[in-house]
């Protein structure tokens, strides 16, 4: 191939792919918002699940993981709310959340901060736990806050 056909077709390739991504459309700040709540219930879950294998043996214990993973956790919890505060991102943008969350928004906070406390204490529990039973009751607790605001708040 010639020089010159070589230097054009690369250049209409690069121009295409820049077209593209300037064609692309940037998210609307309530898309923003359902993604970073999805994002930090992520984090949440696959903590979470980490430490309930520890606890069902499905996984060795590992008290520096556990701490570890209790530790995320709870910070995640504390960075929810600002998702849901987000005007516009109550619905549509692919989000799970039920209309109940704004309509009952006093009991679905004061939910988020009972999840909040609960994992703080599961976190201070994980800090000098020996085995994985030490951490069972409070999972257990937090476990049983995530199933009730699922059901009441969450399209499952």
């Amino acid at each position: 191939m010639n020089k010159l056909l070589k230097v054009s077709i690369t250049s209409l390739l690069a121009l295409g792919i820049s077209g593209t991504v300037a064609m692309a459309k940037e998210p609307t700040l309530a898309e923003k918002a359902v993604k970073y709540r999805q994002g930090a219930y992520f984090v949440i879950a696959w903590n979470f699940g980490n430490i309930g294998a520890m606890i069902k043996g499905d996984k060795p214990f590992d008290a520096k993981e556990l701490a570890d993973r209790a530790d995320k956790m709870q910070m995640m919890t504390k960075m929810l709310m600002e998702g849901f505060e987000v005007k516009g991102s109550e619905k549509g943008h692919h989000t799970e959340a039920k209309p109940e969350v704004w309509k009952d928004w006093e009991k679905f906070k004061e939910g988020q901060m009972k999840f909040q406390e609960e994992a703080t204490k599961l976190a201070e529990v994980a800090k000098t736990a020996t085995k994985a039973g030490d951490v069972k009751a409070q999972f257990d607790t937090v476990g049983k806050l995530c199933k009730d605001c699922h059901e009441k708040f969450k399209e499952d």
